[in-house]
């Protein structure tokens, strides 16, 4: 008898196992810095790479961190979303220019539009690997206490902003700095 159940419960596993992962999103990936203190860079402005940039300068105020690149597709989609997002002016957005060409990131903003405060230049791309960035673009929600709240994975879309991210932003405002 067993030489029959066997094989049925194992069965009944895979296919519990095999519909959990189809519900699940891909494009929703666990960020293990949720809930922890941005990791620290100090990286050149890619403006103005004189002037440095570290996330300790944003503290006091809820703030994007949005990571993108100039040889990035998905960035170009994300891109206008971003920039309407800053229009806004209810968040500030840094930028981090992950593993690119300095003259490319730069020609990129004058070309499509600049909405970051500033964008920190990343060439090598140790500053992403420290915020966990596999990809680009993504979107990170930092509180005034310099805590990792959200991570965005892949480009971001006016229902993802007006969804998720503005009602965390204007959450997040409201909590003591």
């Amino acid at each position: 008898m067993w030489r029959y159940l066997a094989p049925l419960g194992i069965f009944i596993v895979l296919v519990i196992f095999l519909s959990i992962g189809l519900k699940l999103d891909p494009r929703e990936v666990p960020s293990p810095l949720i809930g922890k203190p941005a990791p620290s860079f100090t990286l050149p402005n890619l403006k103005q790479a004189e002037q440095m940039i570290n996330p300790d300068d944003f503290r006091g105020k809820v703030w994007l961190l949005n990571v993108w690149a100039s040889w990035c597709v998905s960035c170009r989609a994300e891109h206008p979303v971003v920039n309407e997002l800053a229009k806004t002016g209810e968040v500030i957005i840094v930028g981090l220019d992950y593993k690119d060409g300095l003259e490319e990131g730069r020609q990129w903003l004058r070309q499509r539009g600049d909405p970051y405060i500033a964008s920190a230049y990343d060439e090598d791309g140790r500053a992403g690997i420290d915020w966990g960035v596999y990809g680009v673009p993504e979107t990170f929600v930092i509180d005034k206490k310099g805590i990792v709240r959200y991570k965005h994975t892949g480009p971001l879309t006016m229902k993802d902003v007006t969804d998720t991210l503005l009602p965390l932003v204007r959450e997040l405002k409201k909590e003591p700095a």
